[in-house]
């Protein structure tokens, strides 16, 4: 074989193998903590999608990332603007930043309120318009805008993170850039979580369904995980990956636990305790029902990260190059040399 011959496959090779590298993607479905007095009524949290490939455009119109961008989270959210849908890139969306390094490691209550206004006004004045006091000055408006910036500060998230492709990114984009994007918020029915099963469910035929039994039939965040989880689990073809993203120390209160609708009944002395007395029989059916199907909790050996944007397959290779020399370290009764994740996505 000649060396140009020889030359020209090995090119062929590279551009094949670059391509298939590049078609991949990822999206992950971001399991949030309950927060607040709301959390403490309600404790099923919020759930959104995390793209690492789709960035936004503007906050309704979605376009592929470049090279350095480290994509978008997109959720349905209740009376923001009159949307169904808003996209907000990752850094904002967690910590109401645009650059990660002007994230504090620390906040309190007032420090967080500020950083999302002043993202506000910058960046989502059209959504979110100015309020007008009494003396026609014009102030930080109400209502629950502030859920689309500085989410790790109310809350600890848990990532589901699975394979895609861009194919399937274009497809999806196409879609929701087309459609009517008018809010029809609704509960039980239509909140966050359905959301998700939807666009999940585009990508992954059957993928997320409804708990009748342990959530009588609402679609709830810690369900939908439960169900992108156990698709992962049948597809191993495609990769899978859970991360965590703790919330911002600091005198914000800590977000609570998240629960699914049976389990909320279960767990909260103020539900069970009133229901045991009343309906006894029920109680207990409840009881039952959350046993047999409402348990779920994420791996407790979920990586801590600061900033999600990794391709899952290049964390399971990792952790099973890490695996794997920690055996071969136990056999040789040497200490493996571990060395953390590069750039923003490494360990707290």
């Amino acid at each position: 074989m000649s060396h140009v011959r020889r030359s020209l496959l090995c090119l062929l090779a590279i551009v094949t193998l670059a391509c298939t590298t590049a078609a991949r993607a990822d999206v992950a479905f971001l399991m949030e903590d309950p927060y607040g007095g709301f959390g403490n009524v309600n404790p099923t949290g919020h759930g959104a999608l995390y793209f690492n490939h789709i960035c936004a455009a503007s906050p309704t119109e979605l376009r592929p990332c470049r090279p350095d961008e480290l994509g978008v989270v997109i959720s349905r959210y209740h009376k923001v603007g009159g949307y169904d849908w808003l996209a907000i890139p990752v850094v904002p969306y967690l910590y109401a930043v645009d650059n990660i390094e002007d994230a504090p490691l620390l906040a309190d209550a007032g420090m967080r309120d500020r950083m999302r206004d002043a993202y506000r006004r910058e960046h989502l004045r059209e959504i979110v318009p100015d309020a007008v006091d009494a003396d026609g000055n014009e102030v930080r408006p109400r209502g629950d805008w502030y859920q689309l910036v500085g989410s790790s500060y109310d809350r600890r998230i848990y990532g589901f993170q699975i394979e895609t492709s861009f194919k399937e990114d274009e497809r999806f984009i196409a879609h929701y850039n087309d459609r009517k994007n008018i809010s029809h918020f609704n509960l039980f029915f239509h909140n966050c979580a359905d959301f998700s099963r939807v666009v999940l469910n585009s990508y992954f035929p059957h993928a997320v369904h409804r708990n009748y039994v342990a959530d009588f039939g609402l679609t709830t965040p810690k369900q939908v995980a439960r169900s992108l989880q156990g698709y992962a689990k049948k597809h191993p073809e495609r990769a899978f990956t859970v991360f965590s993203i703790p919330q911002v120390q600091g005198t914000i209160p800590r977000s609570h636990p998240i629960h699914g609708v049976a389990e909320s009944l279960v767990k909260s002395k103020k539900y069970i305790v009133p229901l045991a007395f009343l309906f006894p029989h029920t109680t207990a059916a409840i009881g039952v029902t959350y046993l047999a199907e409402g348990r779920f909790s994420p791996p407790k050996d979920a990586e801590h990260i600061r900033l999600p944007g990794e391709d899952a397959r290049t964390i399971v290779a990792r952790r099973e190059e890490l695996k794997e020399a920690g055996a071969v370290a136990s056999a040789t009764n040497d200490e493996p040399a571990l060395t953390a994740p590069h750039g923003v996505h490494g360990t707290e």
